[in-house]
């Protein structure tokens, strides 16, 4: 009984590191797609926009590595190569959406996502990034 509560907890130290792993690749990933530096958008400019996109986008990714470690079947091996597994795959998923809907909006959606004042297309790119999680988790279910 002990050795089966260390086995889990030790699990989910790993699985939290490489969580947290996939979300600071996400915030990366935001980061590129929009110009500037994102921490100073969000956390000295106070930009909402660009903190709307990256809120979507971290519980995109949380949402994939949750669907990854629930469907794992008991197998940690198996668990956590299907955690970093598609949670790269929703990261590339959720830059797709991104540039898809960039080709469907006028102007540059990354500097509309910029703009100090909020803007509609923040919530549609947020829901867009989120929509691509979501698409991702039911492909591992």
């Amino acid at each position: 009984m002990l050795e089966d509560l260390l086995s889990g907890a030790w699990q989910s130290v790993v699985f939290g590191i490489v969580g947290v792993g996939l979300m600071a690749a996400g915030f990366v990933l935001v980061d590129l797609l929009t110009p500037g530096k994102l921490r100073d958008l969000i956390w000295v400019r106070r930009n909402a926009n660009a903190g709307l996109l990256l809120a979507a986008n971290q519980l995109g990714v949380a949402g994939i590595v949750f669907t990854a470690i629930l469907t794992s079947y008991h197998d940690f091996a198996k668990g956590l190569a299907s955690t970093v597994l598609f949670g790269l795959i929703g990261l590339g998923i959720m830059a797709l959406a991104f540039f898809v809907l960039d080709l469907l909006t006028p102007g540059k959606l990354g500097e509309v996502i910029c703009a100090d004042e909020p803007h509609p297309v923040a919530r549609v790119s947020a829901a867009s990034h989120f929509g691509a999680a979501l698409i991702v988790c039911a492909c591992i279910a």
